[in-house]
C-alpha cells in the first residue's frame, strides 16, 4: 500500500500535491529545514510515549531556532482519523514541521511493518563510517534526514545500519538508531553527540538489574572484545548486532544479555500502550 500525506492546518487534515509510496519516499518533497519524529502504533490505534515524541520534536524545534507550540490534542485527533481512514492496521507515522510553516504539520503514514522474526533470531550485520556527521546531533532535523539519504542508498543489501564513528573512534549511532556495546560486563552507549532516542529512554529504565550502564561511546578499536552489541530504534526495540565491519560480535550470535533485554524491553511496550 503506498504512503498517505496530509497537512494539518488549524485542526483541519488537507491533502497535499504529492504522492508517495513510503515514508522514505516522501521525505524527498519535504523541506530540508525543520524538524521530525517518526513512531508507530500497535493494535492500530495504541501508541507508545507518544508524549516524550511531542517533547522532543519541541526541543528539536527549539534547537533549530523554530518557534513551535504544538496543538497535542489536535494532533493526536488527526493522526487517529489518519489511521483509522487508512485502513492500515498498525502504522507507521512520521510528524514533521516545516521551519518556514511550523504552523502546518506534515503528517505521513505507512503500514507498519515489524522487524522480521529472523532479524530478532539471528541478528544483523552492520558497517560503520567516518564520512558523515550530524551537525546538532541532539536535534532530529530535517537536513540530516536528507543527508543521511546517500548513504543509505548506497548501503549493500546485506547490510542493515550504519554506525556513524566520531573523531575519537567512538561509535556513536547509527543512520536510524542509537547503538549500544557489552564489554566487560557494561552495557555501553555514547551519552552525548548523539540523538536522546525514545526506544534509549526505555533501555536505560530496563537495564537495571541486568547490567550497569555507562554513557561512554564503544570505541570501534574496541570490538573484538565486544561480547555482545545490538542498535535500538522506536520502530524496531532492539534489534541484535553481531557483525560490524566484518567483525563477528560474540561469535556471530545473538548474546544472552541481549535476548533478556529485548523481553524486558517488549513487556515494558505493552505494558506502556495508550490510545491516541
Amino acid at each position: 500500500m503506498p504512503a498517505l500525506v496530509k497537512r494539518l492546518t488549524s485542526a483541519r487534515l488537507a491533502d497535499v500535491n504529492y504522492a508517495a509510496e513510503s515514508l522514505r519516499d516522501a521525505a524527498r518533497y519535504e523541506p530540508c529545514d525543520g524538524v521530525y519524529t517518526v513512531s508507530n502504533t500497535c493494535h492500530a490505534t495504541q501508541t507508545l510515549l507518544l508524549g516524550a515524541h511531542l517533547d522532543r520534536l519541541e526541543d528539536s524545534a527549539l534547537r533549530e531556532g523554530i518557534s513551535l507550540k504544538l496543538d497535542r490534542s489536535c494532533l493526536r485527533r488527526a493522526l487517529r482519523q489518519m489511521i483509522v481512514d487508512s485502513g492500515y492496521g498498525d502504522a507507521r507515522f512520521r510528524i514533521s514541521v516545516p521551519a518556514n510553516a511550523p504552523d502546518e504539520l506534515l503528517l505521513t503514514i505507512e503500514p507498519f511493518q515489524p522487524p522480521a522474526p529472523h532479524i530478532i533470531s539471528e541478528g544483523v550485520r552492520c558497517i560503520t563510517s567516518t564520512a558523515a556527521a550530524r551537525s546538532n546531533p541532539a536535534s532530529k532535523s530535517s537536513m540530516w534526514m536528507h543527508q543521511r539519504e546517500s548513504l543509505l542508498s548506497a548501503m549493500p543489501a546485506d547490510i542493515y545500519e550504519i554506525f556513524l564513528v566520531g573523531p575519537r573512534g567512538g561509535i556513536l549511532e547509527g543512520l536510524t538508531s542509537n547503538f549500544y556495546a557489552i564489554n566487560n560486563g557494561e552495557l555501553l552507549t555514547a551519552g552525548d553527540g548523539v540523538l536522546a532516542g525514545i526506544a534509549r529512554k526505555i533501555v536505560f529504565e530496563v537495564c537495571i538489574g541486568i547490567l550497569p550502564l555507562r554513557r561512554h561511546a564503544p570505541r570501534l578499536d574496541d570490538l573484538p572484545h565486544f561480547s555482545e552489541a545490538f542498535l535500538t530504534s522506536s520502530s524496531r526495540g532492539i534489534i541484535p548486532v553481531v557483525e560490524i565491519d566484518g567483525g563477528a560480535i560474540g561469535g556471530g550470535k545473538v548474546g544472552l544479555f541481549t535476548r533478556k533485554l529485548r523481553t524486558v524491553y517488549d513487556r515494558w511496550v505493552a505494558d506502556h500502550l495508550e490510545e491516541l
